[in-house]
């Protein structure tokens, strides 16, 4: 099955071998290492399915290992508190017993509160944004100015883009929370390290594996409130920091009306090769 969004889709649908435990596959790539994006795509599934009617607010995942494409992927949960409103989930993802990944998770049971607006970045519609294809990220990518992921060229390390899936309901998936979720989690794992390289003259992210080797070390997502990937969502993210052969880029993901519903921030290594 070659990669799109439908490939997507059906790895992220997990079988139960025991309790709080599943088995995924992997993304059919060209490639040897499981894609962290996946990887947290899984997680979510996983967790979604011991969430006993509460929603994710946080996701925190840390990669000690790389994945091999070629051997199925194996999480398993365990609740360490399941109160009423909150609760704390660990998910480990091993590969025949070796260590991949390891999650912890915060979810919530819906209720009411106070809340305040925030102010959304000021930018152009996505029919005025530049269309592109990103590797990795199968749906509509509209991107906001002349930033260049792949560009040796020197630019700020910021990066915003519009995207949307088609409907959800169309793709044989889910539709709920968690599959927004787990979508948005794919895409966030993959522009940050492009981001951070963009003020390094003579470089790119197009350049890994020939001057540079990279790897995520964790990934954390904060997600605030519902809404639909399948919607135009804006993705603003940032990567003030490039140092000591590590790499620091964060985000925040609003919808077309203007409303903060998530938050991403990672951590990296980019180590030159000699």
């Amino acid at each position: 099955m070659p990669f799109d969004l439908a490939n997507l889709i059906a790895r992220m649908e997990l079988r139960q071998t025991g309790p709080g435990r599943y088995d995924g596959d992997n993304l059919d790539l060209d490639y040897r290492r499981v894609f962290g994006g996946q990887i947290l795509a899984q997680t979510i599934y996983a967790l979604r399915a011991c969430a006993d009617g509460k929603s994710l607010k946080s996701l925190w995942q840390q990669f000690p290992r790389e994945g091999d494409v070629s051997l199925p992927m194996t999480y398993e949960v365990t609740a360490h508190h399941a109160g009423r409103t909150f609760a704390t989930y660990g998910v480990h993802a091993s590969q025949d017993g070796r260590l991949i990944s390891i999650a912890a998770a915060a979810l919530h049971a819906p209720e009411p509160g106070l809340s305040h607006p925030a102010e959304m970045p000021a930018v152009v519609s996505p029919d005025e944004a530049r269309r592109v294809a990103i590797d990795m990220i199968p749906w509509e990518i509209r991107v906001i100015g002349d930033a260049d992921l792949n560009s040796p060229e020197v630019h700020p390390a910021r990066f915003q883009f519009w995207m949307r899936t088609p409907p959800v309901d169309s793709l044989g998936a889910h539709d709920s929370d968690w599959t927004h979720q787990a979508l948005l989690a794919h895409a966030s794992d993959l522009t940050i390290i492009g981001t951070a390289l963009l003020p390094v003259a003579g470089l790119s992210q197009a350049d890994t594996g020939t001057k540079f080797h990279s790897a995520v070390t964790s990934h954390t997502l904060w997600f605030h409130s519902s809404f639909r990937i399948d919607d135009w969502v804006l993705v603003d993210q940032v990567a003030p920091v490039l140092d000591g052969s590590r790499g620091f880029g964060r985000g925040d993901v609003w919808t077309r009306d203007g409303r903060l519903v998530a938050s991403f921030a990672q951590e990296s290594m980019v180590r030159p090769l000699a």
